[in-house]
C-alpha cells in the first residue's frame, strides 16, 4: 500500500506527513542532549554562502533569491510576514536539493534561501588551535551562533534587510565583508540544527525533515568530499564514523518528532514537494483586508489646463508648479502638530500650531519625483532630501533598485515620498519597502503624487494600509496617465 508515493511498510518515518504530537518543543530544554565534545570536526574548504546563486533559472522563468523584496499587485495579495520554511536533516540528506525544488515549484518572484552554515561562531585563539588539530567539534549546537541567527531570521520575517556573515571554513572565521539580504515572500532556512533551538522553532511556519537512508547519505558525502574537496576515501569514512554518524543520532534524528512534514528520499520525492508547495501557496494567497481609501486623500482641483493639448509649455509648467505647491501644503497638514502660542508685535497672544516630530525628509522617486522638490523646499524650510532610483527590468517586467541616497537618521523622521505619477504602483511600493527597510515607521510615510491610476491606489493601500496617500486626481486608465506623465517630464526638462 502506498500513500503520497511512499511505501507504508518501510517504516513510520517514511510517511510524508508526520504529525507533531504537540509535546516536542516543550520537552526540549533549548537544545537536545549533549554529545561528546572530544570528537574531531568535519573539514570544509569553502563557504556555502559564496556558492549560493542570486537567482534560480527554471524552464519557465528566473526566480530571484537575493535582492529586493516583492511589491504587491492591484489585488493587494500578501502575507503580513514572510512565510518561513525550516528544513532539517542529516548531512548530505538532500536539504538544499529539496529547498531548490520547492523554490522552483513555488514560482513566486522573491525567495530567500538561508543556510545555517553561515552562522558558525567566531573561534577564539584557543579554539582556533583546536580546530587546526581537528579537536574542535563543529557539529555541536554550541558551535552555532543561535542568538545572531534568531535575530537575523526574525528581521527577515518582518521584511527587513539584514547582514549575513560569510563564513570561511578554511580559516574557521567570518570574512570581513558580510552580504546584504532582503526580506521576501518566502524564506527557506536549512541546516542540520534547524530544530535545535526553541526560539528558532517559534519563527518557523512550516517544519520539514528530510529523511534519507544513512547509506545514501554516506555515498553522497564520499562523492562530494572526494570530487569537490579533494579528500581521500579513508579520511571521509573515518570522519563519518567518528563524527557525522554520532552527531546525527544524538542531535538531528531526535528532532524528527518536531517536524510537521517528513520527506523521505529527499529531492526525489516530488509528491511530497508538490504537497508542500500547495500549502505554502494557500498561505500566500491570504489577502490583508483593509479599507482601501482609509488613508487616501484626494485634492479637488481643475485639471483642464494641464490635460488640454492646446496648453502651451509655459502655461503647463506654471499650473503644474501651482498644483504641486497645493499638493505639498496639503500633505504637510497631515503631519503631527501641537498648540504653540506666540506674541504679536502689538503684544497680543496668538495661538497657532507647530510641527511636533523629530524631523521631515522629502524623498524623490527618480526622475519624475524631482519635479516636486522645489515645491517642498518652498513651503518647508531646510527640508532634507533623499533620492531613490527604481527602474523596470525589461526582461522580467519587475522594478529594480539602482540608486539610493537617504539621510542616516531618516528612521526618526516623517517622510514625504514624492512621485509625479503612480500607475501600477510597483515603483512606489518598492520605494516604501526601502524606507521600511531603513526603519522608517509605516505611519510616518506620506505618498504624494500629482496623478494616480486606480490600480496604483488599490495596490499601495492594500500593501501598506498605514501610509497616507495624497493626490490631485485618480485616472482609471493607466495608458492615459502615462501619456500625461510623459508630457510633464518632457516639459519640465525644458524649463
Amino acid at each position: 500500500m502506498e500513500i503520497a508515493g511512499c511505501d507504508l511498510s518501510r517504516s513510520l518515518y517514511h510517511i510524508i506527513f508526520f504529525v507533531n504530537s504537540g509535546g516536542g518543543e516543550g520537552s526540549l530544554d533549548r537544545l537536545l542532549p549533549s554529545i561528546n565534545t572530544s570528537l574531531s570536526p568535519r573539514k570544509r574548504t569553502t563557504s556555502q554562502c559564496k556558492s549560493e546563486p542570486p537567482l534560480l533559472r527554471t524552464s519557465k522563468r528566473t526566480i530571484y533569491t537575493a535582492g529586493r523584496p516583492p511589491w504587491y499587485n492591484e489585488h493587494g495579495t500578501q502575507s503580513k510576514e514572510a512565510f518561513v520554511i525550516g528544513l532539517c536533516g542529516g548531512s548530505a540528506s538532500g536539504k538544499t536539493t529539496v529547498a531548490r525544488k520547492i523554490i522552483e515549484a513555488l514560482d513566486v518572484p522573491w525567495v530567500v534561501l538561508l543556510s545555517m552554515d553561515s552562522f558558525y561562531k567566531v573561534l577564539t585563539a584557543e579554539q582556533q588551535l583546536l580546530a587546526a588539530n581537528n579537536d574542535y567539534n563543529f557539529d555541536h549546537p554550541d558551535a552555532f551562533d543561535f542568538s545572531l541567527l534568531v535575530h537575523t531570521l526574525r528581521k527577515l520575517k518582518q521584511g527587513k534587510s539584514v547582514k549575513i556573515p560569510v563564513y570561511d571554513f578554511t580559516t574557521h572565521g567570518r570574512q570581513k565583508e558580510w552580504k546584504t539580504v532582503y526580506g521576501a515572500s518566502v524564506i527557506i532556512f536549512e541546516g542540520i540544527m534547524s530544530f535545535a533551538d526553541k526560539e528558532l522553532l517559534k519563527l518557523l511556519d512550516m517544519k520539514i525533515f528530510v529523511d534519507t537512508d544513512s547509506d545514501i547519505r554516506l555515498v553522497r558525502r564520499l562523492r562530494r568530499d572526494i570530487t569537490e574537496r579533494g579528500r581521500d576515501i579513508d579520511g571521509v569514512i573515518k570522519q563519518y564514523n567518528k563524527f557525522v554518524k554520532p552527531a546525527f543520532e544524538q542531535y538531528i534524528e531526535p528532532t524528527m518528532r518536531l517536524a510537521d512534514i517528513v520527506v523521505p528520499r529527499g529531492g526525489g520525492n516530488m509528491v511530497a514537494i508538490d504537497l508542500i508547495v500547495q500549502h505554502v501557496h494557500s498561505q500566500l494567497e491570504e489577502v490583508r483586508s483593509t479599507d482601501t481609501f482609509r488613508r487616501f486623500i484626494l485634492i479637488s482641483s481643475n485639471h483642464f489646463i494641464i490635460v488640454n493639448k492646446e496648453t502651451s509649455r509655459d502655461e503647463f509648467i506654471f499650473y503644474s508648479k501651482r498644483l504641486m505647491r497645493l499638493l505639498i501644503e496639503r500633505a504637510l497638514s497631515f503631519l503631527p502638530s501641537q498648540v504653540h502660542i506666540v506674541q504679536t508685535p502689538q503684544g497680543e497672544d496668538y495661538e497657532g500650531r507647530t510641527f511636533h516630530g523629530k524631523g521631515i525628509t522629502g524623498v524623490s522617486i527618480l526622475r519624475a519625483g524631482e519635479t516636486m522638490e522645489p515645491a517642498l523646499r518652498a513651503v518647508c524650510k531646510d527640508v532634507r532630501i533623499g533620492k531613490i532610483l527604481i527602474q523596470t527590468n525589461q526582461d522580467t517586467g519587475e522594478p529594480e533598485l539602482h540608486y539610493l541616497r537617504l539621510p542616516k537618521d531618516i528612521s526618526e523622521d516623517h517622510v514625504i515620498l514624492m512621485d509625479c505619477t503612480v500607475s501600477t504602483g510597483a515603483a512606489a511600493m518598492m520605494a516604501i519597502r526601502v524606507l521600511l527597510d531603513h526603519d522608517v515607521q509605516e505611519d510616518k510615510i506620506l505618498l504624494v503624487s500629482l496623478l494616480m491610476a486606480e490600480m496604483g491606489v488599490h495596490s499601495v493601500a492594500y500593501a501598506f494600509p498605514q501610509v497616507k496617500i495624497i493626490t490631485t486626481a485618480v485616472d482609471k486608465k493607466v495608458n492615459d496617465l502615462i501619456m500625461t506623465f510623459r508630457r510633464i517630464k518632457s516639459c519640465w526638462c525644458l524649463c
